[in-house]
């Protein structure tokens, strides 16, 4: 859960933020796979970081731990990482498949998903088409952080960022909760729960896992909220001197 919340525009990091270690277990009753073993470390997340980077963004997600159960050539297989970028007025309220949906009124712009057997980004489309797969993010492990280069365009967002359960056998790769246990499934108290087991939110907060909502981290700066505040500041300031004109002139 969110600790800290830092802005530092002239070295070119926008946002880092602490995650506190051992929540990774939704609203705190999930149950971890046994087949293949899970550890919690490998789920958790511990922080993110997201910089400029020429003209692209770099995103930085840390974990308690990078394990590789699957065995991928990646160096690590135990999550799936799910990174929406955005914030704006407009843009998409569900979070993919996970059964969350964004808090706030804020929507996401962009979509990165990242599993040890390959990463993908798409963007949301305007008026109703569909989203547009854009080049793959490249992503490599240094120590337990894996560091994401994506064609984002640079600017200060907002961001929802999970971590889930990787499973082969499923569509997507994601392992949704399910009531009845097993060895080899993720096992919550309720139908329908949120499949990450853990979120980037703020210290204590359940909502996500009860209420199925995620609030974002950052901030998004909206260029038509900007232009609009702007042309009324003008529009005031336009009256004001026609004002102080009109009391100048002689009677």
């Amino acid at each position: 859960m969110l600790t800290l919340l830092t802005a530092t525009l002239l070295t070119g990091t926008l946002l880092s933020v602490t995650d506190p270690a051992g929540d990774a277990r939704g609203d705190g009753g999930y149950v971890l796979p046994r087949r293949p073993p899970v550890p919690e470390a490998a789920l958790d997340l511990r922080s993110f970081q997201a910089e400029a980077r020429g003209s692209g963004m770099r995103l930085t997600v840390e974990l308690g731990a990078v394990e590789n159960p699957w065995q991928a050539p990646s160096g690590f297989s135990a999550n799936v990482t799910d990174i929406f970028v955005g914030g704006g007025v407009g843009g998409e309220r569900e979070l993919a498949d996970l059964r969350l949906s964004t808090a706030g009124g804020q929507g996401w712009t962009y979509h990165l998903r990242v599993t040890g057997f390959g990463s993908t980004l798409v963007q949301v489309a305007e008026a109703g088409a569909p989203p547009v797969t854009l080049t793959a993010p490249s992503v490599r492990v240094e120590g337990t952080r894996l560091v994401i280069d994506a064609a984002i365009a640079p600017g200060p967002y907002a961001y929802w960022v999970t971590s889930s359960v990787y499973s082969p056998l499923t569509p997507a790769g994601v392992l949704r909760p399910v009531t009845t246990p097993g060895p080899a499934v993720l096992q919550a108290g309720r139908a329908g729960a949120p499949a990450p087991v853990d979120v980037l939110a703020a210290a204590g907060d359940v909502t996500p896992f009860t209420r199925g909502t995620l609030a974002p981290v950052g901030r998004a700066r909206d260029r038509r909220a900007l232009t609009l505040t702007a042309l009324g500041g003008l529009g005031l300031l336009a009256v004001v001197l026609a004002t102080l004109r009109s009391r100048r002139r002689p009677a």
